[in-house]
């Protein structure tokens, strides 16, 4: 029996569709429970604060918060690492690769933004959610790519992977600038100096990665009480990971150690619980017509309609003025899907909801959006491929 399940849980995590079926599961469990009577304990769950650490290191948050700022931090440690792996050899190290990503990922961020902030112009306490239409899930999107199997040519998976790195760079970015409260210049300086330990680590070439966790924590630390978002110090920790062959890696740089290391908890424990804390919201006296007020009805037309024209217009002027070429294999057909797809904004787009509206009602409107959005940019993009791809037989 111990074999079995052993064997199951390999095969589970080996397959990519399985994270985002799991961020669903997680998502229609919170949704259960915020309309059950268990939603007063579940939310009462949320707000409750806990302290942990020492001295004056002693930091005291609600569960939600230990959630999105110190989870999360882990998450974009490991988004981090994907991002500098990929600039370094991987799809995005040479310009030709690069440039249709890239290009698509700006329409992608770009247009959505626009159809918010076109909704929400006439309520200027709601334009700062301009950045959550602008974000993809790439656990998601990869998972429901996924599900398509072989139908699906490599280079469309390739060009989502790529694009939704650079998006999730593209939120650091965004995170950094627009979402960063009132500064303590005090521990933004010992911040940076943490940060400068771990350039000198790397330039030693120390390939002790105690070392590097152990001056990240203070790091996160540091950054939390910055008012510089605590996540941006997974980021900043990434970029100092060495990317050098190492036997004592089992073969393999500490970069890539790390994060294949980190990935799976990353795919199958934080982001589910991120999505159960994140997800839920109360349906109770809502009525139709708050689904189509300028928040909730910005994000989801900015995912679901800006998302695929932004991705498709700006990749399309990419080709066809010679700074990009088309995915291989590939039709336009099957191009576009994939850029639907990438309307699946969800834990990403909920993270950014979190930031722009802390503590705020607006939250609600920000879920229901981003979970429309979502939905139909998945029904739509599956369908799309389904009907724009051919099944490959099998070779006997």
């Amino acid at each position: 029996m111990i074999t079995k399940i052993s064997s199951f849980f390999k095969w589970y995590i080996k397959h990519e569709s399985t994270a985002g079926i799991t961020l669903l599961v997680m998502t229609i469990i919170a949704l259960i429970i915020s309309n059950s009577v268990f939603s007063e304990d579940y939310f009462k769950a949320l707000k409750t604060y806990y302290a942990l650490g020492f001295g004056e290191f002693k930091l005291k948050l609600s569960l939600f918060h230990w959630i999105n700022d110190a989870l999360m931090a882990i998450f974009f440690l490991v988004v981090g690492l994907e991002i500098k792996r990929e600039f370094v050899e991987g799809e995005l190290s040479r310009p030709t690769q690069a440039a249709l990503p890239i290009m698509g990922a700006v329409g992608g961020m770009l247009v959505p933004a626009l159809i918010y902030v076109g909704f929400n112009i006439q309520t200027p306490e709601t334009l700062r959610g301009w950045a959550i239409p602008s974000a993809t899930d790439i656990a998601f999107s990869i998972g429901i790519l996924s599900l398509l199997g072989s139908r699906v040519p490599l280079s469309l998976k390739v060009f989502l992977v790529a694009l939704a790195i650079i998006d999730d760079m593209g939120a650091v970015i965004i995170i950094a600038l627009f979402y960063t409260t009132e500064l303590n210049i005090a521990y933004l300086a010992l911040m940076f100096l943490c940060f400068a330990i771990l350039i000198v680590f790397n330039r030693l070439n120390i390939k002790y990665i105690s070392l590097y966790l152990i001056v990240g924590l203070f790091m996160w630390f540091f950054t939390h009480e910055s008012g510089v978002h605590a996540t941006i110090a997974g980021v900043l920790l990434a970029i100092t990971i060495p990317h050098k062959k190492d036997t004592s890696h089992h073969g393999q740089s500490m970069l890539k150690y790390v994060e294949h290391t980190l990935a799976p908890y990353v795919s199958f424990l934080i982001m589910p619980i991120f999505a159960f804390a994140n997800a839920g919201v109360n349906f109770d006296g809502m009525s139709f017509a708050q689904v189509l007020e300028p928040v909730p009805i910005g994000i989801c037309l900015g995912l679901f309609v800006g998302k695929q024209v932004g991705v498709f217009i700006f990749s399309i002027a990419a080709i066809k003025f010679g700074f990009a070429e088309k995915p291989n294999d590939s039709n336009w057909g099957s191009f576009y899907g994939v850029g639907i797809l990438t309307g699946i904004g969800f834990t990403m787009s909920l993270f950014v909801g979190n930031l722009a509206f802390p503590e705020s009602e607006i939250i609600d409107g920000v879920k229901i959006g981003v979970l429309l959005g979502s939905l139909f940019s998945t029904l739509a993009g599956y369908a799309l491929l389904l009907m724009t791809t051919k099944k490959k037989n099998a070779i006997a």
